[in-house]
């Protein structure tokens, strides 16, 4: 994977970067994966805008994701690694041995023609995925389950990755990337390797239509909000804002607004740092 710096022909493309998509084998999706991808805009019910800063941005359509790897002991070959628009990893589309197909979220270093396999006695490769109580310690992994069954919901975006620390009775230990320490059942699945496209933090938008074909809409800064609008608001000239706060007076930048007493707080070996 790389990225590319263009040449600034255009004011947009001064300080654009690129990424090179050098992973990817074909810009087709495959039809029977895909789905509709209706979009609000920001408004509710009522046609009321609820959430700022959103709308517009292309027509997009959802790829159907295998998040839980249900297939167990059915031998996959990776056939393509595709972009999808509603996510920062690139996804693989797998064809098992029995005719199914299925998108799973790529990880890095899976190959085309490549053969992966989901179940609790495969090897530890990269794209296999297994329950944690089989996953050799300090193993690097990503789409890890939460609750067994549920799917994959913890390290799924592009270039991030999780590793298993340690294993004691029913519970593992994962250092999450956030930095969290975190007790998790051993019989949930995750699969082995981080997660693809790890140069996607290293692209640059250039202009701020590319935002908008993203679907975001300009945002207004809090201090250049009047009082009645914003707790940042006002002020003589240009005033810096004071402490930072939210549109309803909760601190922001630092203050924990994680609930005291909520039931997965013991799962929690050592909070996220700072």
């Amino acid at each position: 994977m790389s990225v590319r710096k263009l040449k600034p022909i255009t004011p947009g493309q001064r300080f654009r970067v690129v990424n090179g998509f050098d992973a990817i084998t074909t810009d087709k999706p495959e039809k029977s994966l895909l789905a509709p991808k209706k979009r609000s805009g920001g408004r509710n019910s009522q046609g009321k805008m609820t959430i700022r800063y959103k709308g517009g941005g292309h027509k997009r359509r959802y790829r159907i994701i295998d998040f839980k790897r249900d297939k167990q002991g059915i031998p996959a070959t990776v056939a393509t690694i595709e972009y999808d628009p509603n996510r920062t990893a690139f996804i693989a589309l797998l064809n098992y041995q029995d005719g199914e197909k299925r998108y799973v979220i790529a990880q890095n270093g899976l190959q085309v023609g490549q053969n992966v396999v989901s179940g609790s006695n495969v090897a530890p490769e990269i794209g296999n995925a297994m329950p944690l109580s089989d996953i050799p310690l300090g193993t690097i992994i990503s789409c890890i389950e939460l609750r067994p069954g549920q799917g994959a919901v913890m390290a799924r975006s592009a270039g991030s990755f999780a590793q298993l620390m340690a294993r004691d009775g029913k519970f593992a230990t994962v250092k999450l990337p956030s930095g969290e320490v975190r007790m998790i059942l051993v019989n949930c699945i995750a699969t082995i390797g981080a997660v693809s496209n790890s140069d996607h933090q290293l692209v640059v938008g250039g202009k701020a239509g590319r935002g908008r074909w993203l679907g975001r809409r300009p945002r207004t800064r809090p201090v250049a909000m009047n009082p009645v609008d914003h707790p940042m608001g006002g002020g003589e000239g240009r005033s810096s804002g004071g402490h930072p706060r939210s549109r309803k007076g909760l601190p922001a930048k630092g203050y924990r607004t994680r609930s005291k007493t909520k039931a997965s707080n013991k799962y929690i070996v050592e909070r996220r740092k700072k």
